[in-house]
């Protein structure tokens, strides 16, 4: 009788510990891998999943009946999760209970016309369905976190809530010499510093010298706003037509005054506050001044003498 009980007893310890063993013991991955958990997925269809995949060595019914009884009543979640080497059902359990999805980054470099970012977010990689392509100026640029599986329309809205966001909270920072009167028209300003100048200190001074453009009712005379209807935002590739530069449309703002008729690419904050609080200056000019930046002037004739210094500078170094 006595020998009976142990040896039952030692078939119960033998047979608990082959079950926690199989539960909590190393799992049959080898390296780093992920288990994407779709929406609606349950403990079965996960088990199921794992064993499809080679990442438990247990039956799905035998893992569905483990997880019940040891793995805690908390719910699993949805997306993408890494999973380390050797990782117990256990750990893969607890994981996508409790662990953050895997997030990935696409990026929005600042002055990145719309047809480009319609193109970053389509190769994106895992994410699903096509890119729309967004109104230019509607998107923040920035670094955007997503999820695998999220679809594309759903990543550009948040960057266009972004832009929203970011407008509703900087317009009422709008000083007493700015000239835009809407938060489109700032939109609009914004863009056309993004594209002419790459300095982040120099947009201020290059917001005030437009400002005072716009304020006496001279021509901007960007070349990115001649180029805009032509290219869409894309580089030309080649130098500018006579027949482009007297073109008169609505974006030209080397022919007509005022600001083109929408924004020509997408800017971001810096650019936006500087055409909200440009620098106060006198300036109506500015030319390259051959390391990155630009000369202001505040009258033709120093600009005229900046140009000639400047094309000089190309001249001498062969271009």
């Amino acid at each position: 009788m006595i020998r009976a009980l142990v040896v039952g007893l030692g078939l119960l310890l033998l047979a608990f510990f082959l079950v926690t063993n199989s539960w909590w013991g190393d799992g049959p991955i080898e390296e780093e891998t992920v288990v994407v958990v779709e929406e609606g997925t349950s403990i079965a269809g996960l088990g199921q999943q794992l064993a499809n995949d080679g990442q438990i060595a247990m039956s799905p019914d035998r893992w569905r009946l483990l997880a019940r009884v040891l793995g805690g009543s908390d719910p699993i979640r949805t997306g993408e999760f890494a999973i380390p080497a050797a990782a117990s059902p256990a750990d893969i359990l607890d994981i996508v209970q409790h662990a953050t999805p895997v997030q990935r980054m696409v990026t929005i470099p600042e002055g990145l016309p719309s047809v480009l970012v319609q193109e970053k977010l389509q190769a994106a990689p895992h994410l699903v369905g096509e890119a729309p392509l967004p109104p230019e100026g509607s998107v923040l640029p920035d670094t955007y976190s997503y999820q695998r599986g999220e679809t594309r329309e759903a990543v550009l809205a948040r960057m266009t809530a972004a832009m929203d966001e970011a407008l509703k909270e900087l317009w009422p920072t709008r000083s007493k010499t700015s000239v835009v009167t809407t938060p489109q028209e700032a939109v609009t300003l914004a863009s056309v510093v993004e594209k002419e100048t790459a300095k982040a200190d120099e947009r201020p001074m290059v917001a005030g010298v437009l400002s005072n453009r716009v304020r006496l009712g001279m021509k901007l005379g960007a070349d990115a706003t001649t180029i805009y209807p032509i290219t869409k935002g894309r580089p030309l590739g080649r130098m500018i037509r006579k027949s482009e530069l007297a073109d008169p449309n609505p974006y030209n703002t080397r022919a007509i005054a005022g600001l083109p008729a929408g924004p020509i690419t997408n800017p971001g904050v810096d650019a936006l506050k500087a055409v909200l609080a440009p620098a106060e200056t006198d300036a109506l000019y500015y030319v390259a001044d051959g390391s990155g930046g630009h000369v202001f002037a505040k009258t033709l004739a120093e600009h005229n003498e900046n140009a000639a210094r400047w094309r000089a500078l190309r001249k001498k170094r062969g271009k």
